[in-house]
């Protein structure tokens, strides 16, 4: 990583998932991109009689924090803003929220899908918007809420990081690489699709104007420059809002031919495209055709990735038995290869809750035997993943006529050694890891393209491999083994 100029501006990458909320600032220069954690903190659902909500006001007090923190080293040459995507909250005519938004894992949402889809062909769905079928999909969301108080004195709808812009600078407006996934957006024009808002039965008005990443938001709001020390005027750039657009933008690829694997609480596999895929086949497969930075097209599937893992060392924590992450992953290692695996994408692991009871209740159903002990079970998740790694991706470039000849694999995930290596033993191909923070770097260098200091896509990415640690893993093992561990998942999924 490049030593920093005192001259190298400074930006500052709010930057919040589904488990924790960071603020993290970088300098950038000429051949220069240092980040520091100014604030971590956590982001910890809520249950309410009523269901799942997002402690929103707790996640933007924790941004004022890491502003104020960020503040102390030194003026701020923008801010700006990602999160994850789905979620919205809605504002009366004043501008007031109207409640405490819902969080996507709300069991509220299986019903609406299936009443949305009964007057839709899903054909006909996935030829306007290109999205994924996941029951959590904003418009989705929306048909359950209309059922609600709020919904009637609701004038303006904004996801998650347009609200919380919203509240640093007083204007409104909709990131499109975020509004991609609300199911609204035309996946061909990249605009509100009106005709399917028209359907749906929903305003047209409650959707705002479409920003790209790169515009200015506005600036901070007077209170919040005094509440965090930063000047007044301090820009709020757009960026990719979705923190797996922003992260995608910052993967490290030299060269074509590359997939990526944005990997955290989900893992996010596909390719970099300039066009969707909207054929009956890419539909039935389950792909999404989400925007990307300057009109790029995210094509990939989600697969519920490090949640698994997550979810079992909860779950083992409330019984009394604490290892660490080191120790869990060295007895993964020893375990048994290809004892057992699941179908992450199974629709009983999605709900916070036992998970090492519903790997039980997979395996058991399947036919396969039970985990010995935690490590049993981490083996079984990370061979599972990596499996569904190598069936997304093979499925995309297929679908997509392309030819994958590296796979990077950002995000947190990239710190686990054994995931990235069984990864690329599972599909054949060469895996890069890293960065980590993949997404706070898209946010930053996006802003820094803003405000001149990076040229274009590519440029932000050869920054990212000059400054950025990578570690690079080749194929090995015996890929027989993959493939019959891949015969018995494709088995256990029919």
């Amino acid at each position: 990583m490049s030593a920093t100029s005192r001259h190298d501006p400074v930006f500052a990458a709010v930057d919040l998932g589904a488990t924790s909320g960071r603020v993290i600032t970088a300098a950038v220069g000429p051949g220069t991109l240092v980040l520091t954690e100014a604030h971590r903190f956590a982001n910890t659902p809520v249950r309410l009689p009523d269901g799942l909500r997002w402690d929103v006001l707790a996640l933007y007090q924790g941004i004022i924090d890491g502003l104020r923190t960020a503040a102390r080293g030194g003026p701020l040459t923008s801010v700006g803003v990602d999160t994850w995507a789905v979620d919205y909250g809605l504002l009366d005519s004043g501008g007031t929220l109207l409640g405490i938004p819902f969080h996507y894992r709300d069991g509220r949402n299986a019903a609406a899908a299936e009443k949305v889809l009964a007057g839709f062909g899903a054909q006909e769905l996935y030829g306007v918007n290109g999205l994924q079928h996941l029951p959590f999909n904003t418009l989705f969301q929306l048909t359950a809420h209309r059922s609600t108080a709020q919904w009637a004195t609701a004038r303006t709808l904004l996801l998650i990081p347009d609200l919380l812009v919203y509240w640093l600078t007083g204007t409104v407006g909709a990131e499109v690489t975020n509004a991609s996934t609300t199911g609204l957006l035309d996946a061909r024009s990249g605009t509100w699709s009106d005709a399917l808002i028209e359907r749906l039965g929903l305003e047209r008005s409650l959707f705002p104007p479409l920003r790209e990443p790169g515009e200015q938001a506005g600036t901070l709001l007077p209170h919040v420059a005094e509440l965090t020390g930063l000047r007044a005027g301090t820009p709020v750039t757009t960026v990719a809002s979705h923190d797996t657009a922003s992260a995608v933008a910052a993967v490290p690829a030299l060269e074509p031919g590359f997939a990526y694997v944005s990997c955290g609480t989900w893992s996010l596999a596909g390719l970099e495209l300039d066009a969707p895929v909207l054929t009956e086949e890419s539909r039935a497969a389950n792909f999404t055709n989400e925007r990307g930075v300057d009109g790029t097209v995210r094509y990939l599937r989600n697969i519920m990735g490090m949640w698994l893992l997550e979810e079992c060392r909860r779950a083992w924590e409330r019984n009394g038995i604490s290892p660490s992450l080191a120790e869990l992953l060295a007895d993964a290692a020893r375990a048994r290869p290809f004892a057992s695996v699941v179908d992450p994408d199974d629709p009983v692991f999605l709900a916070p809750g036992d998970m090492p009871s519903r790997i039980d209740e997979a395996l058991t159903r399947t036919g396969q035997p039970l985990p010995d002990g935690p490590g049993g079970y981490v083996r079984c998740v990370l061979e599972s993943l990596a499996l569904a790694h190598r069936r997304t991706l093979r499925e995309a470039a297929r679908l997509a006529g392309r030819e994958v000849t590296r796979i990077h694999l950002v995000g947190g995930g990239s710190r686990n050694e054994l995931l990235c290596q069984w990864t690329a033993d599972a599909t054949g191909v060469p895996v890069t890891a890293g960065p980590a923070e993949a997404t706070a770097l898209g946010n930053v260098l996006l802003q820094a393209r803003a405000h001149g200091l990076v040229g274009n896509l590519a440029d932000m990415r050869r920054l990212v491999a000059r400054t950025q640690e990578l570690r690079h893993y080749s194929p090995r093992g015996d890929e027989s083994a993959w493939e019959r561990a891949a015969d018995r998942l494709e088995a256990a999924r029919s």
